[in-house]
């Protein structure tokens, strides 16, 4: 199988969006509308787009809501009418390759205290076992990453997911077996479902050829970035490592459902909390 992600030349900055560190922004794309494009030159470089475009991949592959990904590219003079000297020094950074998430209109922040409106109990069983799956450490109650858009929560912001491609030395095969520590902050974990089900359909779904296919949708130029790109040699060796990761996490599967299962369990015996407010 392949997958080959829409390619979009951007044309004009419309707004940034000042949540989160990579200084996000809606554009207008020819022919393409509108999108939420993270940038390259921001400072926490490519890799965070590398991880939007993984998770993405695996989202869509085991059925999570997702707003389109697109590869957005920047023209030399993009944004040169643009007063902010931050925002002109980082688009300048960011000319080429960058990603964009379809631009959902009329969409608001996904509020806990509400989430028997538009989640059920296999929802929230799937996306516990995604965020554990991709160390996804942003699906908290402060931060939820969640838009509701037509009465269906859509998944956001995947960035700093997959944390270990910062450090690949350190990826032994204990860690890569480790249960997700922050599963038990998931904004979802109480309201979760059948874990273990919910796991067992997402291994099914993620066969090599699938992982391999999600790993070639990142265009060379990221997961290469001369500034904060993978260090391996080529593209094909940081392809081969990340499909090896994936693949080796998939297969520990029981371990981290069974971690989740634990907290949630634990979290349904404990006196209820309220929910924090929103950052």
């Amino acid at each position: 199988m392949s997958i080959t992600l829409p390619r979009h030349p951007a044309t004009r900055y419309v707004q940034p969006l000042r949540e989160g560190g990579s200084l996000p922004a809606v554009v207008d794309t020819d022919a393409g509308g509108l999108y939420v494009a993270k940038f390259r030159g921001a400072g926490q470089g490519a890799k965070v787009l590398v991880a939007e475009i993984i998770a993405h991949g695996i989202a869509t592959s085991i059925g999570l809501p997702v707003p389109e990904l697109a590869i957005i590219d920047l023209p030399d003079r993009f944004g040169q009418s643009e007063p902010d000297p931050e925002i002109q020094d980082l688009l300048k950074a960011s000319r080429g390759i960058n990603i964009g998430l379809r631009y959902l209109d009329g969409a608001f922040n996904f509020d806990p205290v509400a989430a028997h409106e538009v989640v059920d109990g296999p929802f929230a069983a799937q996306l516990v076992w995604f965020d554990a799956f991709i160390t996804n450490p942003d699906r908290t109650a402060r931060n939820p990453n969640l838009m509701v858009w037509q009465r269906k929560p859509w998944l956001i912001d995947h960035g700093a997911a997959l944390y270990m491609h910062y450090d690949w030395p350190s990826v032994t095969e204990e860690r890569v077996a480790t249960p997700f520590p922050l599963t038990k902050q998931h904004v979802l974990l109480l309201r979760s479902g059948d874990i273990e089900a919910a796991g067992h359909a997402a291994v099914a779904a993620l066969k090599d050829d699938v992982l391999g296919a999600i790993i070639d949708s990142v265009p060379d130029e990221l997961l290469m970035d001369p500034v904060t790109g993978d260090e391996s040699p080529d593209a094909a060796t940081a392809r081969a490592r990340y499909v090896s990761y994936l693949s080796r996490r998939r297969d520990a599967s029981p371990t981290f459902v069974a971690a989740a299962v634990e907290a949630r369990d634990a979290l349904r015996a404990s006196p209820s909390q309220p929910y924090p407010a929103r950052r």
